[in-house]
């Protein structure tokens, strides 16, 4: 289920209260249940054994949860009818409403497990932040100057179940201090429709492998983390297929520990952290070789996000 952090009324808030309701949330859900740890090379033996096993266990998942993995992904007759009972309940609320294919209602159905009236208010939800966040339509590239200056992520080419993939480098990432965390959620924006508009009806989903090769403590912006994902899960619900990271600091472990309970479920479950000394084979299990990057094994460049 997807959608914890809440995007429409994030606003910035006073960075010290911030961090300690943050500290507070992260203790409490260490007591609560054992936080997923992303792979190392230098990490103990016991880390190392308990990362192996998660991801064989990440790996038995994806199998099974063939639902948001197939290239093809056809309405059912169950999913159709509340499709149109869930249409039926979003023009009695918002006379405004325009059409839209039930793909992208069906998103939000699946987002809420099939429940109707739950899936049609997040969904009015979403239409009301559209609204006010994106009034044109579109993210310009001259709203996010500074984030484009990065230089920070790339989009190109499709995994084997044909989803648009994304390569984003966290070590390049600096927090924005000109446009703040409002430029940075524009570029969040920006690069997702940029993604969605490389998919298809019933092929919805995109890849991410997220590269923190020399990720420091300056490029722990945890305030923009946090947009970036309630954005991605309150306002772009079942278009996540999988997270690959690779180059995985030791460092990371902190600021995972901070995200992790803004995390959802089954978001969780796409996030696959990668072994070091395994990283072209395992992405090569997700990736053709003409598909992948040539600076991962493969054979293919990267495209800066605004010329793709």
């Amino acid at each position: 289920m997807e959608g914890k952090a809440e995007a429409v009324t994030m606003k910035p808030n006073n960075d010290e209260l911030l961090s300690k309701q943050i500290m507070k949330q992260e203790a409490a859900a260490t007591e609560k249940e054992e936080i997923q740890m992303p792979w190392d090379d230098t990490m103990k033996p016991n880390d190392e054994l308990l990362t192996k096993q998660r991801m064989k266990q990440e790996a038995v998942a994806t199998e099974k949860e063939g639902i948001q993995m197939r290239c093809d992904d056809t309405i059912t007759d169950q999913e159709r009818n509340k499709i149109e009972l869930m249409r039926a309940l979003v023009e009695k609320q918002d006379p405004s409403f325009k059409e839209v294919d039930d793909y992208a209602l069906r998103r939000f159905l699946r987002a809420r497990d099939l429940d109707i009236e739950k899936s049609a208010a997040m969904f009015l939800k979403y239409l009301k932040w559209r609204q006010s966040f994106v009034p044109k339509g579109s993210i310009s590239v001259s709203e996010i100057p500074n984030e484009i200056a990065q230089n920070k992520m790339f989009m190109q080419g499709e995994d084997k179940q044909g989803c648009p993939i994304a390569v984003v480098f966290g070590g390049r990432h600096i927090q924005n201090k000109l446009g703040g965390v409002e430029e940075f959620k524009r570029f969040i924006v920006f690069a997702l429709d940029k993604l969605c508009a490389r998919t298809s009806p019933g092929r919805e989903k995109f890849t991410i492998i997220g590269d923190l090769q020399n990720f420091g403590y300056c490029n722990s912006d945890v305030r923009a983390y946090l947009a970036a994902l309630s954005i991605v899960q309150d306002c772009y619900p079942e278009r996540l297929g999988k997270v690959l990271l690779v180059h995985v600091p030791y460092l990371f472990c902190t600021l995972w520990k901070v995200l992790y309970p803004f995390i959802d479920n089954s978001t969780k479950k796409k996030i696959m952290f990668v072994e070091n000394k395994r990283l072209t084979a395992t992405l090569l299990q997700h990736i053709d070789e003409s598909q992948l990057p040539e600076t991962y094994g493969g054979k293919m460049q990267l495209v800066p996000i605004q010329d793709a």
